[in-house]
């Protein structure tokens, strides 16, 4: 093994992960952000989609809405705005938000948030992803 570094995702609920991992894909803004361990100092926003990270060998997941990382000193912290790891994701409850997010959207009356039914079709999207990959 090449070497761990500490990878800790952090809610408003509270501590979602603190592992040891050997690298980490982070939905980054304007694309993924990949980072092994002894990475320099990094602070960068993050957008809604999947974080993947492998732990002894396996590729775990985890969806999150936003947010922030910091990187220093072989720890990633993830701020995010709200975070599921894959295995705690209800599929079924999030393949139905999507079908009401698709719905809205189809809709397109005034009455529709346009924004709102667009960021709850990105988020089911990703806890889609997250817990299909996971199985």
């Amino acid at each position: 093994m090449a070497g761990t570094f500490s990878l800790q995702i952090v809610s408003p609920e509270g501590n979602v992960l603190k592992e040891d991992v050997e690298f980490v894909v982070l939905p980054g803004g304007a694309g993924e952000l990949g980072i092994l361990p002894n990475h320099s100092a990094l602070i960068a926003g993050l957008d809604v989609g999947v974080i993947r990270y492998t732990k002894n060998g396996d590729i775990k997941r985890a969806a999150i809405t936003g947010g922030f990382v910091e990187v220093v000193d072989n720890t990633a912290t993830v701020l995010a705005d709200t975070a599921e790891l894959a295995e705690a994701i209800d599929l079924t409850r999030a393949v139905e938000a999507k079908e009401r997010a698709v719905k809205r959207l189809a809709a397109r009356n005034n009455e529709i948030d346009v924004r709102r039914a667009e960021y709850a079709l990105r988020r089911a999207a990703a806890r889609i992803s997250a817990s299909s990959d996971n199985k």
